[in-house]
């Protein structure tokens, strides 16, 4: 016994299944020109009221870390680097979240693993 489909459900032939293809090579099309347009785009985070501010690309590379003089201070060092890891998470952490906000516009809030 063969079980049908209500109208309009399943099937559509190879018509359905190429716009289906059009449809998700633009998207990959679009996702692509945005993965470029993020990576030239940068990002800054500052932390201790500006003491440390970093900047990185989209493509998650460092491009400069400045630090104010008034916070280098040899007895304590470890301030310092609390500061600058705490501005490179934060950059770090802007670029994920402007990444997925921008893809997911895209893709309409389909998960697609490993496309950003």
């Amino acid at each position: 016994m063969k079980a049908r489909l209500p109208q309009g459900y399943g099937g559509g032939g190879p018509q359905n299944m190429n716009a289906m293809i059009k449809q998700a090579q633009k998207m990959q099309e679009q996702m692509a020109a945005k993965q470029e347009e993020l990576a030239a785009r940068e990002f800054k985070a500052t932390v201790g009221g500006g003491a440390v501010e970093v900047t990185m690309r989209g493509d998650k590379q460092l491009a400069d870390i400045s630090i104010k003089p008034e916070v280098v201070d040899p007895d304590d060092i470890e301030m310092l680097q609390d500061l600058v890891v705490a501005a490179v998470n934060e950059v770090y952490r802007m670029v994920d979240e402007t990444t997925s906000e921008e893809m997911e516009q895209i893709t309409g809030g389909i998960n697609m693993p490993g496309m950003f």
